[in-house]
């Protein structure tokens, strides 16, 4: 868990670093994310960050939580408006406070794990590492609704590699779970990592195949840009039905943006 546990803790800096010095303006800005605010996108980040805390220390416990939250849930409104009642009741040194106690302590927790140890959540049980990895993602996309909103530059890492690993490893959920038939054959995806490294899928396969940047990848299975407003090269008809739909988080199915509403002139 170390190398994980290390990475997520440098993306939950990385983002700390982005809004620790916004005014009160800023806070109150509206992202490209369902009008979420700068502020409604912490506090979820750190409401989650909560609940894999309790998930990794207490079946128990965060059972009692998901009951709670998810009761009188119908709609995605009603779930954040549920989930931002703890962050968004507080003063914005008082959520970043909440929030570095939450991902620090999780954090704590996650290193004392096998990485192979399974911890309830939402939907199935996952591996410890597949929940870090997750927390990380989630972390990478909000902060990305919050530079868009923002409109400046944030580096992109090698920690993407965890990012782009979910977005292959739910090609079939992303169809599943749309209620669609799981395609016989994978996609080929080759990536040029922001260190220039070259990290590949599914070898095998030649006729379908995505490549390109890893950022731009990262992009679209976080379903943060459409596909055709990034550079990806989408060869075959299996590849370019996933990019349409492609969805690494857990959830129901979602859609992405339409092309050219969140194409901004921003390096990752």
């Amino acid at each position: 868990m170390k190398d994980i546990c290390k990475d997520l803790y440098d993306e939950y800096e990385l983002l700390d670093s982005i809004v620790s010095g916004l005014s009160d303006a800023e806070w109150e800005m509206v992202t490209p994310f369902y009008g979420w605010t700068i502020k409604d996108e912490i506090s979820h980040i750190a409401y989650y960050d909560e609940a894999a805390r309790l998930s990794a220390t207490s079946q128990e416990a965060f059972t009692l939580h998901m009951t709670k939250m998810l009761e009188g849930f119908t709609t995605f409104d009603d779930m954040h408006a549920k989930v931002n009642q703890v962050g968004g009741r507080l003063s914005v040194p008082d959520l970043l406070g909440w929030w570095r106690k939450e991902r620090n302590q999780l954090i704590a927790e996650y290193q004392k794990l096998d990485p192979k140890d399974r911890l309830p959540w939402y939907g199935p049980t996952m591996s410890a590492r597949s929940s870090a990895t997750a927390r990380l993602m989630e972390t990478w996309a909000h902060g990305q609704d919050i530079v868009d909103a923002l409109k400046v530059t944030r580096s992109g890492t090698d920690r993407l590699k965890h990012i782009a690993h979910i977005g292959v490893s739910t090609f079939g959920w992303t169809f599943k779970n749309r209620g669609m038939e799981i395609p016989g054959k994978k996609v080929q995806v080759v990536l040029t990592a922001p260190s220039g490294d070259i990290w590949s899928w599914n070898p095998e396969e030649k006729n379908e195949m995505i490549k390109g940047a890893a950022q731009d990848f990262c992009l679209v299975v976080t379903q943060r840009r459409n596909v055709l407003d990034t550079e990806l090269e989408v060869t075959g008809k299996t590849a370019q039905e996933w990019m349409k739909i492609a969805q690494a988080f857990a959830g129901p199915a979602e859609d992405g943006p339409l092309p050219g509403v969140r194409k901004l002139s921003i390096k990752i």
